[in-house]
């Protein structure tokens, strides 16, 4: 019996068409879609949220009921936000009940307000502290600086504080820079009043707030004594004043501190061949004040170990006077030039040296430089 050759040839895959099943598709049809999922009721998931920053518990609370109600309503998903939201919510809201009924919740708050102040940083600086920062400088920005004894190394030292005014908004960068600049200048004799006593290497600084800073209220202006020397540090309290000095030691300074007034107040024009009439003022200026430290001298009750060195001293100071009030009526400059360098020597001769050792104040003549800028080129740091 022959067997019939088989209906044709076979490849390696079958022939027709596609067998039909019940997930077999349609051929040239895409798949059809899912079934669509209900959504999620987004009102459990702000439940949840606020449930779990417990920071308004009653809110939190209210909503997941609300989201629950919802959810039953129209078949929404997200029970389980609801609920995990209620349950935290309420035990927020019952820590939020105990935190106020003992008191806990005004400590936060003026924790919350120190914080924004500065408290702790260098928006708190007092003046008399002195302090390090964290890269050792008093320029360019800061936040965090650390209070230590001003026996040791140190970075700055805060002479004095002032608040700017102005409850507006930020005044700018060089606004805040000249106002402390301004101010901080002429606060450096309350807190040392023996200029002599300040090393040639220190200079002013301050710390000024930032236009972040401002938002949070901060008007703080910190005027401080640093090293020019980038990278050096200071050792020991540079002040000077009534916390520190002696009766005599203040006598003595407050008399001279009227003629060095008087000497700052030089005219604008500094030749006299610019403007003889201002020269001639100035020279009146510091005739009257010597007038005056000369009367100050004589009216306090010196202690005997300084009693001739101050006397010697007054005995220079009239000269001193003469020279200045003949500086005044000079119409020449070689005349007015003469009587100036006169006076000036008498003023800072050997006499005021001696009387100062005397009072154990500082015996050294400061050496004045032309400085527009104090600590540099950036004398404020911002905070």
């Amino acid at each position: 019996m022959s067997i019939p050759p088989p209906p044709g040839p076979q490849g390696p895959y079958p022939q027709g068409p596609y067998a039909q099943g019940p997930y077999a598709p349609e051929w040239g049809h895409p798949l059809g879609p899912y079934p669509r999922q209900a959504p999620v009721n987004g009102l459990a998931v702000a439940a949840f949220v606020l449930g779990v920053l417990c920071f308004v518990p009653a809110v939190g609370l209210v909503l997941g009921l609300i989201a629950l109600a919802g959810i039953r309503k129209r078949g929404e998903r997200g029970k389980g936000f609801a609920v995990a939201g209620c349950v935290l919510s309420s035990v927020g809201l019952a820590l939020w009940v105990l935190t106020l009924s003992t008191g806990a919740a005004a400590d936060f708050w003026d924790g919350f307000k120190d914080a924004a102040r500065g408290e702790g940083t260098a928006y708190a600086l007092e003046k008399g502290q002195c302090f390090t920062t964290p890269g050792g400088s008093l320029e360019g920005v800061t936040y965090d600086v650390d209070v230590v004894p001003c026996e040791g190394a140190h970075d700055g030292e805060v002479f004095a504080v002032f608040d700017m005014p102005g409850s507006g908004s930020y005044p700018g960068d060089h606004a805040v820079t000249e106002a402390a600049d301004a101010r901080c200048y002429g606060l450096v004799d309350g807190y040392v009043m023996d200029t002599w006593a300040l090393p040639a290497d220190v200079d002013v600084y301050y710390l000024t707030p930032t236009a972040r800073s401002w938002l949070s209220g901060d008007r703080e202006v910190s005027c401080l004594f640093g090293s020019t020397d980038e990278g050096a540090s200071l050792t020991g309290s540079l002040r000077n004043d009534g916390t520190t000095l002696d009766a005599h030691q203040l006598a003595y300074l407050k008399a001279a501190r009227v003629l060095d007034a008087a000497l700052e107040s030089t005219p604008e024009n500094e030749y006299f061949e610019d403007d003889p009439i201002a020269q001639q003022s100035w020279a009146g200026r510091v005739e009257n004040a010597l007038t005056e430290e000369i009367g100050m001298l004589g009216a306090h009750s010196w202690p005997s170990a300084s009693e001739r060195q101050v006397t010697e001293l007054v005995a220079d100071l009239e000269a001193a006077r003469e020279e200045f009030a003949a500086a005044e009526v000079a119409s020449e400059a070689d005349a007015f030039y003469e009587h100036l360098y006169q006076g000036y020597g008498l003023i800072d001769g050997d006499t005021t040296v001696t009387a100062r050792e005397s009072l154990g104040l500082a015996s050294t003549p400061p050496e004045y430089e032309e400085s527009g800028d104090g600590g540099g080129d950036s004398p404020g740091k911002e905070v």
